[in-house]
């Protein structure tokens, strides 16, 4: 959601959840129910996973299920859209503690269900289609049969990944006209998408100045490095996680702090989801790293709560400048007093909040904002340290120091909002 925000704030207005691929339920499809919960659809997957890969009959059927269901037969969809319904619930209850917009746009691999058939004609038509081993595939311009080719309808005569890509594409290109479309995914579907685009592109699905862009991520590791995984060594719930982080923050600041005017249960949530969101996002997007809850809740460093708490303190000198007006006059045409070294660092990083904002448009790498934001954060409590603002010598230098503040919140609070974290006036 941080590139739908940058998108948003550049003038794009429309981001799509790709949900509810074909793929994910052809073990489930087995199961011919009309109604889900999200804990029984668990239960089911394991067990047919399990099976699809130790019974071939099973995995043959399992996948006849999804070709039906692609065609539409009436059975296959009544189940489909029941798990759709249950994953979609437990999507937006995530979503809602995230702070995911309720304006984004679900659009699965369904959607384009209509329009395989047509992409498949389209590229037999020009002779870029052709079939190898029961299936229809697209070799890349050289057509040379020892790479491997792009697999657009399986022997079976089902479509996948690769088809509806396409499809999707010709969709956003002819109807949305998308001038730019970013596909965020792991890393290792960096060759799929190559080849993608590069089919779209030579048979004419899409227009000749679209931009079409993979944005790869890594994968989250155990503080050992490995998989990244519970004690049981099942895969770990987002929603598990998030509680963990709320709880270890909400201790945390037990331990700190006992000010009753402070919402200590509504803190822990904003500094617990706050860190787990930071902490993705300040590493490299193509990088692996490690997850610690004890690194991403600690107050140094390069973590939400540091930036929370340097936005914290700000608000803090503008309560006590209340009853002398310094803060009211940001804004006005104030000259900076640049007295000490601290006042200058200070002016010279915020400066350096648009230029940020724009590589960070091009190279869509959250972790620029984050470094930014922390070396903001650093400027400033070294200039809170230095250059006292009521205390200021004279009324000017007060004013200066004051439209210095002003400004490093905003631009927090803006810069965090990119990335999806709320500020906090009081800590």
């Amino acid at each position: 959601m941080l590139l739908d925000r940058i998108m948003l704030a550049t003038g794009v207005h429309s981001s799509v959840c790709y949900l509810h691929t074909w793929r994910n339920l052809q073990m489930i499809m087995s199961k011919k129910k009309e109604s889900f919960t999200i804990s029984n659809l668990v239960q089911v997957y394991r067990a047919s996973k399990q099976r699809f890969d130790t019974d071939e009959t099973f995995k043959e059927y399992a996948r006849k299920r999804v070709v039906e269901l692609q065609a539409g037969e009436e059975n296959a969809r009544k189940t489909w859209k029941a798990i759709c319904e249950a994953s979609r619930i437990e999507f937006d209850q995530v979503y809602q503690r995230l702070g995911v917009s309720s304006k984004l746009e679900e659009k699965g691999e369904s959607a384009y269900n209509a329009m395989l058939q047509d992409i498949v004609a389209k590229l037999e038509a020009q002779g870029m289609a052709i079939e190898s081993e029961g299936a229809l595939v697209v070799f890349d311009e050289s057509q040379d049969k020892n790479k491997v080719p792009l697999i657009i309808r399986k022997s079976d005569g089902g479509f996948n990944y690769a088809t509806t890509d396409l499809a999707a594409a010709a969709y956003r290109s002819q109807e949305l006209n998308a001038s730019r479309v970013l596909y965020v995914t792991d890393a290792g579907q960096a060759s799929h998408f190559r080849q993608v685009f590069q089919v779209a592109r030579r048979a004419g699905l899409v227009s000749t100045t679209i931009s079409l862009e993979h944005v790869p991520f890594g994968l989250v590791q155990g503080e050992d490095g490995k998989k990244f995984k519970t004690r049981s060594g099942d895969t770990v719930k987002l929603k598990e996680l998030l509680d963990e982080a709320v709880v270890r923050a909400k201790a945390d600041l037990e331990q700190r702090t006992s000010n009753p005017d402070l919402d200590q249960d509504e803190l822990a949530a904003a500094i617990g989801i706050a860190a787990v969101k930071y902490a993705d996002l300040k590493v490299n997007r193509e990088s692996n790293y490690r997850f610690s809850f004890e690194k991403m809740l600690a107050l140094s460093g390069n973590t939400a709560p540091y930036m929370l708490y340097s936005y914290a303190r700000i608000a803090g000198i503008k309560r006590q400048c209340a009853d002398d007006g310094l803060f009211d006059t940001y804004g006005s045409d104030i000259a900076l007093i640049l007295e000490k070294d601290e006042d200058r660092n200070l002016a010279r990083v915020l400066a350096r909040f648009a230029p940020t904002l724009a590589d960070l448009d091009t190279d869509l790498r959250p972790n620029i904002l984050c470094e930014y934001l922390y070396e903001l954060s650093q400027t400033f409590n070294r200039f809170y340290e230095a250059c006292p603002v009521r205390r200021a010598s004279t009324t000017e230098l007060a004013a200066s120091r004051a439209s210095l503040c002003a400004a490093t919140a905003n631009t927090l609070r803006l810069g965090l909002r990119l990335l999806g974290i709320p500020v906090l006036e009081r800590l």
